[in-house]
């Protein structure tokens, strides 16, 4: 096997490990029942995805020029993912669509019971 079969060989499993990690965040979107839970799904999973995804095409194409330009994807996705995440969960939080007995911890409202703001610590 020549350099190239073995980077295209890697670049192929990668695509596939991304592909099933998207699909099993697909389906944590689908199958689980509480916010906290399919926010995991819609994050973690996904992310680590696309990651491999784009690696994957960085090691098939060859080229510098695509690899800067699937690590700005990276970093984007890193930047906006959990951030995304944590505002869609702060939403659900404050309109009561979170089920409180199934938290361990409920720091908001021990903020709120002291009289402290939520970003107060």
């Amino acid at each position: 096997m020549t350099g190239d079969e073995i980077m295209d060989l890697i670049g192929m499993c990668l695509v596939l490990a991304g592909a099933l990690l998207c699909l099993t965040a697909s389906i944590g979107l689908l199958r689980w029942r509480d916010v906290p839970t399919r926010l995991h799904a819609a994050t973690k999973p996904q992310v680590l995805g696309l990651m491999l995804i784009c690696l994957a095409i960085g090691f098939a194409l060859h080229a510098w020029v695509v690899i800067a330009f699937l690590a700005a994807i990276i970093i984007v996705q890193l930047a906006t993912a959990p951030l995304a995440a944590h505002i869609v969960g702060r939403t659900a939080y404050r309109n009561g669509k979170l089920e409180h007995e199934d938290l361990y911890v409920d720091q908001l409202a021990q903020a709120q019971r002291e009289g402290r703001g939520p970003d107060q610590g």
